[in-house]
């Protein structure tokens, strides 16, 4: 990935004020809150079940891991700084937890191997960072991930 070793911008943090303006509009709200609570399926087939294709649940599904597509795709091509990304992005790594399962079966179905291609990148990436600031950081995000009630 580019963008490691260079100096933040102000376009950067321009960036990323914007990416989090669209993540307080109010049906990626909705969407996030529903992923938040809802979303943890064990495998394709419950996730199904959780979001029926044409459901409201499955467009919610679909804005919050395209959102976090679109966002690590700027980190993945340089045009954000991935330092900068990863303090302010930490929201990624919930969702990655809760899909990282279901992207073999995804990219199988889509016959797209590069499905979440960014998402996963830059997840794999920040959970390297995480691990450098404290070796225990990433297991005890995802346990706790795991421990996230859903109803």
């Amino acid at each position: 990935m580019s963008g490691m070793a260079t100096q933040a911008t102000y376009d950067d943090a321009n960036l990323i004020l914007r990416l989090y303006e669209l993540r307080r509009e109010e049906k990626m709200r909705q969407a996030r809150d529903w992923f938040g609570r809802s979303f943890a399926p064990a495998n394709m087939e419950e996730a199904n079940k959780l979001a029926p294709p044409g459901s409201p649940e499955n467009a919610y599904y679909r804005m919050v891991v395209s959102y976090w597509e679109m966002a690590c795709s700027f980190v993945t091509t340089g045009v954000l700084n991935q330092e900068l990304f990863f303090q302010s992005s930490g929201e990624l790594m919930f969702v990655w937890e809760r899909v990282r399962h279901l992207v073999p079966e995804v990219r199988t179905m889509m016959k797209n191997p590069a499905s979440f291609r960014n998402v996963e990148t830059v997840a794999t990436a920040m959970a390297k960072w995480m691990e450098s600031h404290g070796p225990e950081a990433y297991p005890t995000f995802q346990a706790m991930v795991r421990g996230v009630a859903t109803t």
